[in-house]
């Protein structure tokens, strides 16, 4: 009996247990009626469309109600203006029940962007709009880059660029759109990205979770500005925050736009600044005609009309460095609130984070480091990278075989880890990018695994490819002959890819600039490889080192990596440019090949590490191009443009660009001190030099000296997209410059997508690769004959010391403590 009473309370006990659990199930429930995508899909092309329907398909919610102009007082005493889009009912009944809040920082003016979102809202336009989108077909016209601007309205951009999604509203999330300070409505002084601007961040993020409607989980949207706010905000978060979707964010400023490389932004910060302080000086009409204007508003705007203008025309003006104005000064000032302000700390980021970034965007060069910064595992961050400039991210996406649209993939990620939705997010990726020349791909890592950086070098040789350049060069795999190149500063990037990176991508709308470099290339010396015979991948970053020569005290350099198809067209992969008296490398934040040769130098760009261009002396110049993924296809060149001016995207600081004179620049060829690429591929480059890689007449110019030299682009149909290669035989590196170090540890392997078959790689390597250890001795190249007339030949300098190896610290696994579900 007494057993049957122990067995009789276990057996209540347990029932109580489970019914408990059973409440606690259908209340979780309850707080989360958008549930239909519990169970994750097998496949990435099952996950975007069940993530698709979920985002465009019905929601909980059919109205939204706004609060204009809510006021949020700071610890300063500043108010800041925010517009709050609550979920309603029918009705307009306010949904009462604490819901998770998105929060976006605008200083673009909310009241635009409530414009903005009102109109792609409407449903007359809308429709109308994205049918425009879709029967615009500009393919083989002079113009499709236009058609490829457009594709950002059907790409999720707005919505996740504005931080403004209304579908996120109608699907139960608060959202809090807010000008910072100094901008639209808020009152105070423009702080760009300082650090009270950034407090402000984390009090609005406080401020937000502690209302009667939020239940105290917090996340932020927005694009560009915004996006590097959420960066900001996420370093050490607060404790509220528990996921950001940045898209198009940077994260070192002054490498990124401001002065990458010392070249000063001149066509994107104007364009910037413009827009900025222009909407800040908007008013509020209507407080105007109701009686409650905000004249502390109209105050701080007539304290600091222009903000940043004077440190603009500075760098542009100053004649001197003995003459630096103290904002200018500040701004080459490492340790200074501007530069402080500017520059992120990713390896602080303590929250899940989704970065979407373009190759050809203005922050390139942050989107791949920020995200292998970030000290959290796959799963909890996650990468997309597009073939898009600033003005149109999101474009490619949502078609078959690429990622999900924007706004898909935010809502995905806000339902994981705002609601604890298990959708399949996490284990999405966690990289997928764009592979220039190809397709979409699937990595577990940046860069690929299986790459190695091996050096092709730079050689006066002719290729027979690129007759209108001011030299016609090759790259070949082992130093060659002795010869002086001369370039000279010009105007022919202002037909560039260049150009339209650095406009935003407006000029991308010309395909002979953009898509074509044929016509930049005739101010610049260009070095072609020989064909590949195998699909060969480049990706991570690259490093062009060159042994240089100047007439003047100071000089500007750029440079382009591109990919050459068999009708000529050269598409640049991508970029790069230094002011030779800003070539300092802080070696402590640089990378560099297991032999010593830099991967991805780290100029400081500040007073202090400026040095001295003796004219006529070598002065050796390692130039980083951002990182990118690109393949070439077989048939396909490789070829680097080296150029001595890249306005209108950037100009040297006044004082440097005085001590150029503007002279012409030279490139000193010599084995002894030898310029090359250290290129990022999974198999060695065929070598120039051989006379196996002599180009076959089915595929050369009709004339090997005299190559069709027509700009005008052939008409280009978009690539078929691609799975990730495995990685393939790399083949052996060039011999160390320096006393080896021991190897790097091999990176994890890849995965391609899902469901399609690796090829197998090949056994041995095709002869006559570039990249390949060779004897000291070098063979005969001919004379180099289009560089007319030529300066005087320059001794051979002495070999620059290579620091010892430094082998990058491993990024620590760390799991945020505010981490809704746990990862796999």
């Amino acid at each position: 009996m007494r057993l049957y009473r122990i067995h009789g309370f276990a057996a209540a006990v347990a029932i109580t247990v489970v019914a408990l659990a059973v409440i606690l199930v259908i209340a979780q429930a309850a707080r989360h009626p958008v549930s239909r995508d519990t169970e994750p899909a097998a496949s990435p092309a099952e996950l975007a469309q069940q993530w698709t329907g979920t985002h465009d398909g019905p929601q909980p919610y059919p109205e939204v109600h706004i609060d204009k102009d809510v006021h949020i007082t700071m610890s300063d005493g500043v108010v800041l203006k925010a517009d709050v889009y609550r979920p309603a009912h029918a009705g307009d009944r306010v949904e009462t029940e604490p819901l998770p809040t998105i929060v976006t920082m605008t200083p673009y003016s909310k009241m635009m962007s409530a414009l903005i979102d009102s109109a792609m809202n409407n449903p007359e336009a809308q429709r109308f709009t994205m049918d425009l989108v879709n029967r615009i077909n500009l393919s083989g016209t002079p113009i499709s880059g236009f058609e490829d601007l457009l594709h950002a309205l059907d790409g999720g951009t707005v919505a996740t660029v504005l931080g403004l999604d209304r579908k996120l509203v109608h699907a139960g999330y608060t959202v809090v759109s807010v000008d910072v300070r100094g901008t639209g409505q808020s009152q105070g002084l423009w702080d760009t990205l300082g650090a009270r601007e950034q407090l402000d961040t984390r009090e609005v993020i406080e401020w937000s979770a502690a209302q009667p409607w939020s239940n105290g989980r917090v996340a932020m949207s927005g694009g560009s500005y915004s996006g590097i706010n959420q960066l900001r905000a996420a370093e050490n978060a607060p404790e509220p925050l528990q996921a950001i979707f940045p898209v198009e964010p940077g994260s070192d400023l002054m490498r990124d736009v401001v002065a990458p490389g010392g070249g000063v932004g001149v066509t994107f910060l104007p364009l910037w600044l413009n827009q900025v302080n222009q909407a800040k000086l908007m008013p509020d009409v209507q407080s105007m005609l109701n009686g409650t204007f905000d004249w502390q508003w109209l105050a701080d705007r007539l304290a600091d009309p222009a903000t940043n203008y004077d440190l603009l025309a500075q760098s542009l003006l100053t004649p001197s460095l003995n003459k630096m104005p103290p904002t200018l000064a500040a701004a080459l000032d490492e340790d200074s609130p501007f530069r402080q302000g500017i520059m992120g700390d990713p390896s602080k980021i303590t929250v899940p984070t989704f970065v979407y970034g373009g190759w050809h965007d203005i922050f390139a060069n942050s989107a791949t480091t920020l995200y292998n910064d970030i000290p959290l595992p796959p799963g909890q961050k996650q990468l997309v990278v597009g073939d898009t400039y600033h003005a149109n991210p999101g474009a490619g996406t949502g078609r078959p075989g690429a990622p999900p649209r924007l706004d898909v993939l935010q809502r995905a990620w806000f339902d994981h880890w705002l609601k604890d939705i298990d959708n399949g997010i996490a284990d999405y990726g966690p990289v997928i990018v764009w592979e220039q020349g190809g397709g979409w791909v699937f990595l577990d890592q940046f860069p690929q695994p299986g790459m190695a950086h091996r050096r092709v070098y730079l050689s006066g040789a002719p290729s027979g490819t690129s007759a209108e350049s001011v030299h016609d060069g090759s790259l070949i795999g082992q130093p060659g002959d002795k010869a002086q190149l001369t370039v000279a500063p010009g105007l022919a990037t202002f037909c560039s890819r260049d150009m339209a990176q650095g406009s935003a991508g407006i000029g991308a709308v010309f395909d002979a600039c953009a898509k074509d470099s044929r016509i930049a290339e005739r101010g610049a010396l260009t070095f072609t490889s020989a064909e590949v015979t195998e699909r060969t991948v480049i990706s991570g970053p690259i490093n062009v080192h060159l042994n240089t020569v100047h007439d003047a005290a100071d000089g500007y350099w750029s440079v382009t990596v591109n990919d050459v198809s068999p009708d000529g067209t050269s598409t640049v992969l991508s970029t790069g440019q230094l002011t030779a008296s800003l070539r300092a490398i802080d070696d402590a934040r640089s990378t560099r090949s297991p032999n010593g040769d830099l991967t991805a130098p780290f100029n400081p760009i500040t007073l202090d590490s400026v040095q001295p261009v003796p004219p006529g002396e070598p002065v050796a110049l390692d130039i980083g191009v951002i990182p990118t993924q690109a393949v070439l296809e077989p048939g396909h060149r490789l070829r680097l443009d080296v150029f001595a001016a890249n306005a209108p995207k950037a100009l040297a600081f006044r004082p440097m660009l005085n001590d150029t004179e503007l002279k012409p620049q030279h490139l000193a060829l010599d084995p002894a001190t030898p310029s090359f690429i250290n290129l990022p591929t999974d198999r060695p480059l065929p070598d120039a030099s051989r006379p196996s890689a002599v180009p076959q007449p089915a595929v050369a110019p009709a004339a090997p000296t005299t190559p069709s030299t027509s700009t005008a682009p052939p008409g280009q149909a978009a690539p078929p997209a691609r799975p990730e290669r495995a990685p393939e035989s790399t083949g052996a590196p060039v011999a160390p410059a320096a006393p080896t170090a021991p190897e790097l540890p091999a990176p994890t392997a890849g995965r391609p997508e899902p469901g399609v078959p690796r090829p197998a790689a090949p056994s041995v390597e095709p002869p006559g690769t570039a990249g390949v250890p060779r004897a000291e001795s070098t063979q005969p190249q001919p004379p180099a004959v289009r560089n007319v007339p030529p300066p005087a030949p320059v001794g051979p300098g002495p070999e620059p010391t290579l620091p010892p190896t430094r082998s990058p610290a491993p990024i620590p696994e760390y799991t945020s403590p505010r981490s809704a579900t746990s990862q796999p």
